[in-house]
């Protein structure tokens, strides 16, 4: 995706059609857990995440 975007924002791509036509999906990725686990564990990770951002450098 970022290559592909690299390439147009340098004109090696005409426009976004032209990307979109060389661009092929692999593999599709899905979610194994129900959405309410992944919503607590996001919310958790969101937590330690802005408690981390607030720790103090001592050095």
């Amino acid at each position: 995706g970022a290559a592909f975007l690299a390439g147009l924002a340098i004109g090696y791509w005409n426009d976004l059609d032209e990307v979109k036509s060389k661009a092929v999906i692999e593999r599709e990725f899905r979610p194994s857990i129900e959405t309410t686990e992944r919503n607590y564990r996001y919310s958790g990770w969101k937590k330690a995440v802005a408690r981390a951002q607030a720790w103090e450098d001592h050095e």
